[in-house]
């Protein structure tokens, strides 16, 4: 079992970040500095252990803009489905309400976020920080 949490701190963060290559530049005073300038963190606690198993990160305008990033689940906890409930987590949270969140997603990763709700807008987005596999910006529409 897992508890959700809007919020998270910087270490927390930093433990699930070091499981991946993806970020293993990151430090944890980089990812404070982060942190500090996200509108918005959901974390995913494991309820026995206490320990974070999924994260993201969403940078908005609370009115035209909700950008997820990071979204990141324990490398032991994959499987499980703690992606899909961090998608409804964000989904859900109290003060994203009025906005639909979107992302950029890897091509491995698409149809995953389309189970959990997210259309594919644009296909093929540069990413931003060079990388050559391409991007999907997707988006999560209200009802």
């Amino acid at each position: 079992m897992t508890s959700v949490e809007y919020g998270a701190s910087a270490d927390e963060l930093w433990s699930l970040y070091r499981e991946y290559d993806w970020w293993s530049d990151r430090e944890p005073d980089s990812v404070r500095r982060a942190l500090r300038n996200t509108d918005e963190t959901v974390l995913l606690r494991d309820e026995e252990t206490g320990d974070p198993v999924a994260s993201a990160r969403v940078l908005t305008d609370y009115v035209y803009y909700a950008m997820v990033y990071d979204v990141i689940v324990a490398q032991d906890r994959r499987g499980d489905g703690l992606g899909t409930e961090l998608m409804a987590a964000i989904r859900d949270h109290p003060r994203l309400q009025d906005v639909a969140p979107s992302l950029l997603a890897r091509e491995g990763l698409v149809s995953f976020y389309e189970s959990c709700g997210f259309e594919v807008r644009d296909g093929a987005v540069e990413h931003p920080d060079g990388d050559p596999e391409p991007l999907s910006w997707m988006l999560h529409e209200r009802d």
